[in-house]
């Protein structure tokens, strides 16, 4: 077998592998400007409908790589506008976000948020597919402080092309040379955000459905399951003048029996309109990321990832493109009120 396949057949077994465990979900690095990709309880925070397209290529330099594409829109219904009267528009020069901003903040009346999900990630050979319907109710439990709980509900596709596989050994005749393998599943997510005007935390649950996967007719073993992936996500927001915030936050993810392992952020935001940061995952290396507004209601992101594993000698690093529309402000809101 050629070294390119040993690496992807490495990859696939830290997907499916019932021996080799690994996260099999997608990393993000700019997962904070969209925490909707990793808990559904978001679905409908904001006024707006907020949609984002996102692309990852990791590891670039190395061959069959995995890369990520993500489509994602949610809205609120029935949420009552933040502003209450047409000229409650933001003032030229002035900071939309400023300290009284703050300090009027309220929570949220109580309303429900729809949305959906379409995510494909490939890795090799493999290519997984998911498209999930979102749900989320938010209700005020503070005078400030707001608790919303979510769920997504949908399939997801995994599919194996044989084609991409060079084997030296007698395999399987039901996965030698048969084209693509489909495998449809049924998947869901579910998810618990806690937020106010100076602090959010979540957690949230995916694949909580585990199930057998198995491209075979039975004559090898070569059988895995899916399990599930738990995100605990928080973060705190420091008004450090009336034009800058500060905002650290740390995500831990649990997939059994691998170790938990931890993202730390830093952030700094200028008038919300322009953000940048670094953050650390462990075991794994450092991420740098920017954004910016660049127009009434589009936000482009942009972060790299510089790895420090065992992969550092092949891989050049790992980009993240993000893009943002939010669309039908009643009364234009510049940015995000409750996800900063």
């Amino acid at each position: 077998m050629r070294k390119g396949s040993l690496l992807v057949i490495g990859l696939a077994g830290m997907m499916f592998g019932h021996t080799v465990y690994g996260q099999q979900k997608p990393h993000y690095t700019q997962y904070l400007t969209n925490q909707y990709i990793i808990n559904p309880a978001l679905t409908g925070i904001e006024n707006y409908v907020d949609i984002r397209l996102s692309h990852r290529h990791q590891w670039v330099g190395i061959a069959d790589a995995p890369v990520t594409t993500y489509f994602t829109i949610h809205k609120a219904i029935g949420k009552a506008d933040a502003r209450s009267t047409a000229t409650s528009f933001d003032v030229p020069d002035e900071n939309p976000r400023s300290r009284q901003y703050w300090r009027e903040y309220s929570s949220a009346e109580p309303h429900h948020g729809i949305g959906l999900q379409i995510i494909n990630d490939r890795t090799g050979p493999l290519n997984r597919f998911t498209a999930m319907a979102t749900y989320a109710y938010h209700v005020g439990i503070s005078s400030q402080t707001s608790l919303s709980a979510g769920i997504a509900a949908g399939i997801t596709n995994i599919a194996l092309k044989t084609d991409k596989l060079e084997w030296e050994i007698p395999v399987d005749p039901a996965v030698f040379g048969s084209g693509i393998l489909n495998r449809f599943r049924p998947d869901i997510n579910v998810g618990l955000y806690l937020y106010s005007a100076n602090y959010f935390a979540g957690i949230s649950a995916q694949q909580i459905y585990p199930q057998k996967i198995s491209f075979t007719d039975g004559s090898i073993t070569a059988e895995g399951k899916s399990v599930p992936h738990i995100f605990a996500h928080a973060g705190y927001r420091f008004n450090l003048t009336d034009e800058w915030n500060f905002i650290p936050s740390v995500m831990g993810k649990f997939v059994s029996p691998v170790p938990v392992q931890f993202d730390l952020n830093a952030r700094w935001m200028y008038k919300d309109f322009l953000w940048f940061g670094g953050g650390y995952r462990t075991d794994d290396g450092f991420s740098g990321h920017v954004g910016m507004q660049v127009a009434q209601s589009i936000t482009f992101g942009y972060s790299y990832d510089y790895n420090f594993s065992r992969l550092y000698n092949y891989s050049r690093g790992t980009h993240e493109v993000q893009i943002g529309f939010l669309i039908g402000n009643k009364y234009y809101q510049g940015c995000p009120r409750n996800v900063w």
